[in-house]
Formats: C-alpha cells, structure tokens, sequence
C-alpha cells in the first residue's frame, strides 16, 4: 500500500481580500454548489477551507498539468465532515484510490490535510 500526503496553510485575511479584489475568482475556484454550501455568515471562511482542501489535494497528487479546481468539489457531508467529489481528469486519477481530507480553521488561518492511499 502507498500513501501520498498534502498540507495546505491559508491566511484568511488575505484570501478574503484576494475574493473581494479579483472579480470573478471565487467561480474560476469552485463550483456552484460549494459557493451554495457555504454559510452566509463567513463565505470567506468556508471557501478558504475548500481552497486549501484543493491545494492540498493537488500537493498529494503532485500537481499534476491540467488540474481544473471546477474537477474536485469539496461538499460538506450531513455529518459536517468534508468529502471529495472528483470528475473529468481528476477522477481519472483517483478512481482506484481513497482520498481523505480535514479542514480545520484557528485564528485567521485554515488548514488543510489530504491523504490519498491505493492498495498498489
């Protein structure tokens, strides 16, 4: 078995000033429905966790050429928990593989963690 790791740190101030400065970044980063998913409060705070999933993820994966952010979707499951949902090239390269990310987020910054394991 073999596992490939990924971190990713966000500042949060400067990823909202990034969203606030850059028209059009946050639908050029992600899909519809995690913009929809996230909470009205702090929209700023929920894409930056996606933000850092995805980049973690593209650290795992190598960044391999041709990653499109619109193939990895980071959705919040019922539990709270986020999962992965991948499609197009992206799903071509973790078919056979698990992919686990945390997201977690502590004065003014987030972090994400990816573990991608396969049985190879």
């Amino acid at each position: 078995m073999s596992s490939q790791i990924g971190i990713d740190l966000v500042d949060l101030g400067r990823f909202e000033s990034s969203l606030n400065r850059t028209s059009g970044l946050a639908k050029r980063l992600f899909t519809d429905r995690e913009i929809q998913q996230g909470s009205s409060k702090n929209i700023a705070l929920h894409l930056a966790g996606r933000f850092a999933a995805k980049e973690a993820l593209a650290k795992a994966l190598g960044v391999p050429p041709g990653l499109s952010w619109q193939e990895v979707e980071v959705l919040r499951l019922e539990s709270g928990r986020p999962s992965f949902e991948f499609s197009g090239g992206v799903l071509a390269l973790v078919a056979d593989k698990t992919v686990k990310v945390s997201i977690s987020h502590d004065g003014g910054f987030v972090i994400a963690m990816v573990m991608i394991e396969s049985s190879k």
